[in-house]
């Protein structure tokens, strides 16, 4: 039976002066004081060996723990943790089996414990949510089907400076469009360079990136500016599913032979962007034209390579969207009007028209031209982005 709900302490030192007075048994002390007959018989035993300290709650905590972690153990991982502060627990742990073959390895959670109480755990920083991109890529059939673009692991020159390498292939071909050297990832430098190369080869149908700045953001639909001037050319935008560098395998390879290539150079470190753009053009040309490629036959992507018959204007045609589609045109807040109510979109989107296409009972698509943005619910009366990512890995 449970204590009365009082303070427990205060009860239990009743029920022995109760029991000391010598008028009352256990079993009306137990019926005054609501408790099984056992709990008298504890209570009254605990005062005797003890006094009134012992009726104070004692800890829980077993004697002794058979499975607990050596205390060797907790010192060595916290010990090899300040000398290696970027290695997490799963490293430390599987450096631990290495070291000591014969001693027992604690398990991933127990070492993630041990860290965690003596400090050396820092917090995840909270990645801000992104859209998924719930259509499937492209088929990559013939040259300008769909480019890749990235930015390859930047690097210091010889005077401090940082170089990040803009790199964009073709996935048919494999042939190496771009390879420039930039100070930044800036979205103005990045289109200056691909309306060059709009110029020189025409539009791709489709050009495939990470998640990552300029080429996505955390705006509805992962649209960023420089996304957004791709679907105002017709070029449809495909991000991979963060994780998952495979869904743009060849372009990976292809920085695996770049960086083969500026690692046998390290020696020689250019002293600023010219210097270095030299021996990026050099290996654009030897990749290009000279290296020879198991997926193409043996054969070189320049063999493959046609430059596009979309040709660049420059020109933003206007986009015609179905008679279903109820149209709201975004302010420059990045806000549009629907049944009243104010909703956020994007900024990048402002004065442009979007589109809300009937879905479901309630549920409407909504789409900035041919791109998906997100689901509105109105019985929620919410703005919801995609979830569900594609599931091609081409």
């Amino acid at each position: 039976m449970p204590w009365k709900e009082t303070n427990a302490m205060e009860q239990r030192t009743l029920l022995i002066k109760a029991w000391l007075s010598q008028r009352y048994t256990k079993t009306e002390l137990s019926e005054q004081f609501n408790v099984s007959r056992p709990t008298v018989n504890k209570w009254i035993e605990r005062h005797s060996q003890v006094g009134f300290d012992g009726l104070k709650e004692l800890s829980r905590k077993p004697h002794h723990s058979p499975n607990a972690t050596p205390q060797w153990v907790c010192e060595w991982l916290i010990t090899e943790k300040l000398k290696r502060p970027d290695w997490g627990a799963k490293k430390l742990l599987d450096l631990f089996a290495r070291t000591f073959p014969d001693a027992k390895k604690p398990a991933d959670s127990t070492g993630d414990l041990i860290l965690a109480r003596a400090g050396l755990v820092k917090p995840r920083k909270t990645r801000r949510y992104i859209s998924a991109d719930t259509q499937p890529f492209r088929d990559c059939t013939a040259p300008n089907g769909t480019w890749s673009v990235d930015f390859k692991g930047q690097f210091q020159l010889g005077n401090k400076k940082w170089c990040y390498p803009l790199t964009i292939t073709d996935n048919f071909s494999r042939f190496l469009l771009l390879c420039e050297a930039l100070p930044n990832t800036r979205a103005t430098p990045v289109m200056t360079l691909f309306e060059r190369l709009f110029n020189e080869v025409g539009l791709p149908s489709a050009i495939r990136s990470d998640n990552g700045s300029p080429f996505a953001s955390t705006a509805l639909g992962g649209i960023s500016r420089l996304s957004k001037w791709w679907i105002d050319l017709g070029i449809r935008p495909e991000r991979i599913k963060p994780a998952h560098p495979e869904q743009n395998g060849r372009h990976e390879r292809m920085h695996r032979s770049l960086k083969a290539s500026l690692n046998a150079r390290l020696t020689r470190l250019e002293q600023d962007f010219k210097a270095q753009q030299i021996v990026l053009d050099d290996f654009r040309r030897e990749y290009n034209e000279e290296r020879s490629h198991e997926g193409l036959a043996r054969k070189t992507p320049s063999e493959f390579y046609v430059p596009s018959n979309r040709i660049y204007t420059g020109k933003i045609e206007p986009y015609h969207y179905g008679e279903s589609a109820e149209i709201r045109q975004v302010r420059s807040s990045g806000e549009i009007k629907w049944q009243g109510n104010m909703y956020y979109l994007s900024q990048v989107l402002a004065h442009e028209p979007v589109a809300f296409i009937p879905y479901a009972d309630g549920i409407w698509n909504i789409y900035y031209r041919f791109h998906f943005l997100g689901q509105m619910d109105d019985r929620e009366k919410k703005i919801k982005p995609a979830t569900d990512w594609h599931k091609s890995t081409q």
